[in-house]
């Protein structure tokens, strides 16, 4: 399959909340997405209004990883649309259209009052967020979603120092390398870790990717 024949893409479009009585986080935001999900995203973060971003992917890992993202970051609506978009692809999102982009417009605008600030939704999504019979299934879009809302609402709870443990840890593989790099015991890491829901937040993932990955008809990645 070549990059471009994806019958069914992600758009993840982020709006900052309560950008008018703060800093622009917009720069913070794209540089952290970037080094985050880098070339998985067909077409890359940028910034499509005074205090959004905008990328688009075929990659179900990559819109988790950004979904982590900017759940690590404070104040975003985070609003994805599945769907078609129109071929050949530009090469900027500020340039794309298609239903994919419709359904996350009508996403970011919905996240607003939508638990832990997030939709999902395709085209076939009503506004009430019931998901019709046709390509996607009866509730694979609405389970997706779910899921996205568990973890994103989940690892919102950690502190610097969590973020930091998972760093660590992703980094250098081990508790004992993690106790090395940090200057505190093995015990200590371990509860650094449980305390911010390593292992729960990694079955949450899995377990968005795989959803995620069915909803647009692709491998899990």
């Amino acid at each position: 399959m070549k990059p471009d024949d994806l019958s069914i893409w992600a758009v993840v479009t982020a709006d900052q909340r309560n950008s008018r009585r703060s800093v622009d986080r917009v720069p913070e935001a794209l540089e952290a997405l970037q080094s985050a999900v880098g070339d998985r995203f067909r077409l890359t973060f940028e910034r499509t209004a005074g205090d959004e971003v905008q990328g688009l992917t075929g990659d179900p890992g990559a819109v988790v990883d950004a979904v982590l993202t900017l759940t690590r970051l404070p104040d975003w609506h985070l609003g994805i649309g599945l769907g078609s978009v129109e071929l050949p692809l530009p090469g900027s999102t500020r340039e794309a259209r298609g239903p994919a982009y419709l359904a996350a417009r009508a996403a970011v605008e919905q996240a607003r009052s939508a638990p832990a600030h997030l939709r999902l939704l395709g085209p076939e999504t009503t506004d009430a967020g019931t998901v019709g019979a046709g390509f996607y299934g009866e509730d694979v879009v609405q389970q997706a979603e779910s899921a996205l809302v568990l973890l994103r609402a989940l690892v919102s709870r950690r502190t610097p120092e969590g973020w930091e443990i998972m760093d660590v840890l992703n980094e250098t593989g081990s508790g004992a390398a993690a106790s090395a790099r940090l200057g505190i015991s093995p015990s200590a890491v371990s509860q650094r870790a449980t305390r911010s829901a390593r292992r729960e937040s990694e079955l949450g993932a899995e377990l968005c990717r795989r959803l995620l990955a069915r909803a647009m008809g692709v491998a899990a990645s």
